[in-house]
């Protein structure tokens, strides 16, 4: 699978990544055997790039990510980690102490002694605008703890006020076919200033794969029924802001623009793919077969002219208007 730099950190990720919130938690259950062949089937596909946090499962996410990469130290995987979500969302929260201690508590879960890349965990808006927490992550860096740091952001006023610290190597945001806005100025932002980015939700939370309809029930240990509103965590996260039931209409409209040979979900990741300026996209796997078809994604053909602007007609007619005053 082609890989893509990092600009600033010069690392590198395959054009196609791994999501790793579905081994955790969030999202239904998954046992550790299945989780262990959703990374098999990841990477003999070629993906060399998983992202995780130390709050998926409380730490399972990592954990079960270390025992995979402990029995194939053949593989050479970037493993980006989050941190932040442990404690109440306020800025004062965003310290250099409490960064050792999640620091440290990640290391132990991955079995590493250096991070990959450490990204903030969509923190407090006020933390991007704070020098001393980017002079922390510098002294992490310093220290060796971690090889690289990004954030991950919610909103596209966030991801440019973080593009603009210089030792900020990767954003991730949502991007997908119902998420445009980062097209507009963050990823042109991110593209001159080096800054890769991660396009996190790619499938919006499984609408765009055709799959749901207005009478799919999810399990209630799942965020599709629980954070629907966004009673839990950003009503961002659970499909694209979307409402449901738009969202299931407008996804079906979008399944039908798929080619011949491509799912809706590959629709949905290639079009990511092919945005200028992307470095990797991070769907999730609840099983080897969705992992194998995710990777899959990464070597279809170029979307038509005809297809991109067949998409983009669609978001602005359904979606726009929904997402892009919020984030």
């Amino acid at each position: 699978m082609d890989e893509r730099t990092f600009g600033r950190s010069q690392q590198h990720a395959s054009v196609v990544g791994l999501g790793t919130w579905q081994l955790g938690a969030d999202w239904g259950d998954v046992d550790d055997k299945e989780a262990l062949t959703v990374l098999e089937a990841a990477a003999e596909s070629g993906v060399t790039f998983f992202d995780t946090a130390d709050v998926y499962g409380d730490g399972r996410s990592e954990q079960t990510i270390a025992t995979f990469l402990g029995s194939r130290p053949d593989l050479h995987v970037l493993v980006a980690t989050k941190m932040g979500r442990r404690v109440d969302q306020i800025p004062e929260n965003y310290v250099l102490d409490n960064f050792r201690e999640w620091n440290d508590r990640s290391r132990r879960n991955l079995g590493v002694d250096r991070l990959d890349l450490v990204q903030l965990h969509c923190p407090p808006t006020p933390v991007y605008s704070t020098d001393e927490v980017f002079d922390a992550l510098d002294t992490l860096v310093e220290e060796e703890r971690v090889a690289a740091y990004g954030v991950s952001v919610e909103t596209c006023q966030e991801a440019l006020t973080a593009i603009a610290r210089p030792g900020v190597a990767s954003v991730q945001i949502i991007l997908n076919p119902f998420r445009m806005k980062p097209l507009n100025e963050v990823l042109p932002a991110a593209r001159e200033a080096g800054v890769g980015i991660i396009a996190r939700v790619p499938l919006a939370s499984g609408l765009l794969s055709g799959k749901y309809t207005k009478d799919t029930v999810f399990p209630e240990n799942d965020h599709r029924t629980y954070n629907r509103h966004g009673e839990s965590f950003d009503q961002g996260e659970t499909f694209s802001g979307v409402d449901y039931t738009t969202g299931v209409e407008a996804a079906a409209e979008f399944a039908a623009l798929a080619p011949e040979g491509c799912t809706p979900a590959q629709l949905a990741l290639r079009w990511i793919v092919q945005q200028p300026g992307v470095t990797t996209v991070i769907p999730g796997a609840r099983s080897p077969e969705q992992a194998r078809a995710n990777a899959a994604a990464a070597k279809l053909p170029d979307l038509s002219e005809a297809t991109l602007t067949a998409i983009r007609e669609l978001y602005d007619r359904r979606i726009k208007d929904q997402v892009e005053t919020r984030w």
